[in-house]
């Protein structure tokens, strides 16, 4: 399968890497970037690149959409030839439909992280109404490359933006914290963020592979009268957990009305 990507800017070029490092070569991907020094590039790595997006795409099985929302529609209304073909878009709040639209053929909706860029990802894919079973295993296959991949609703996705797309800027602002709280207690400003950033890690990875709810194991490191205890009850003193909530309520809703799924903001 080969396949082209219209916009090699930084999440496209993240998925690039993560396709040459799952042994993709180089001559199955095409990439049109109108920025000649992101074009050189790539080039350097065995791509071939364009500047014209229909030349990007002509021998494409699989067009991944990867440019800014704000020239997506100008991008969808250029292209020729895409009878055919299938369009994944990883465009933040552009529709399935707004695509077929202009592009009357099988639409893959992703909304992938900024944690793709080191292939620890987390990717939600929806169909649009042209798409099939084929198409989604596709998408799931290419997305995987870079991350955990979960189909679900289109309905869904606002709520994927304010979960999954927002989150890693506030779990980076948790690393954050917690380096500073242990610089407060006398550690290093390089060791507390080591252990910060690997602790986080390591939570993360022990719910993902124990199966185990969050609860319980927090629960198993939380001794009577213990430090644990006493970190808990200043963090639900200081609402932390209510306001994790908001902060992914207010991502999602935010997410809705840049998608024209609500009433724009002004």
């Amino acid at each position: 399968m080969k396949i082209a990507v219209i916009g090699g800017g930084a999440m496209g070029g993240s998925l690039i890497s993560g396709w040459l490092d799952k042994g993709v070569e180089p001559a199955k991907i095409a990439v049109a970037d109108p920025a000649l020094a992101r074009r050189q590039e790539l080039q350097a790595l065995g791509i071939a690149t364009y500047e014209d997006n229909n030349e990007a795409i002509a021998e494409a099985q699989t067009i991944v959409l990867a440019v800014k929302p704000q020239v997506a529609k100008t991008v969808l209304g250029q292209l020729k030839g895409v009878a055919g073909k299938r369009i994944f878009s990883i465009v933040a709040g552009l529709t399935t439909g707004s695509i077929e639209e202009f592009c009357p053929v099988a639409v893959i909706r992703a909304m992938p992280n900024n944690p793709c860029r080191v292939g620890e990802g987390a990717i939600a894919i929806c169909q649009g109404k042209f798409a099939g079973e084929e198409d989604l295993a596709a998408a799931e296959e290419l997305f995987a490359a870079v991350g955990l991949v979960v189909r679900v609703q289109e309905s869904q996705m606002d709520a994927v933006t304010g979960l999954s797309g927002s989150a890693p800027a506030f779990i980076y602002l948790v690393v954050e914290a917690l380096s500073d709280g242990g610089v407060l207690a006398g550690l290093p400003r390089d060791v507390a963020t080591k252990l910060a950033a690997q602790t986080v890690l390591g939570a993360a990875a022990t719910v993902q592979k124990t199966g185990l709810h969050p609860a319980v194991l927090k629960e198993a490191v939380t001794s009577p009268a213990g430090t644990t205890i006493s970190g808990l009850a200043a963090l639900e003193k200081r609402g932390v957990r209510s306001a994790f909530l908001e902060a992914v309520l207010a991502a999602t809703e935010r997410s809705s009305q840049l998608g024209g799924t609500k009433e724009s903001a002004q």
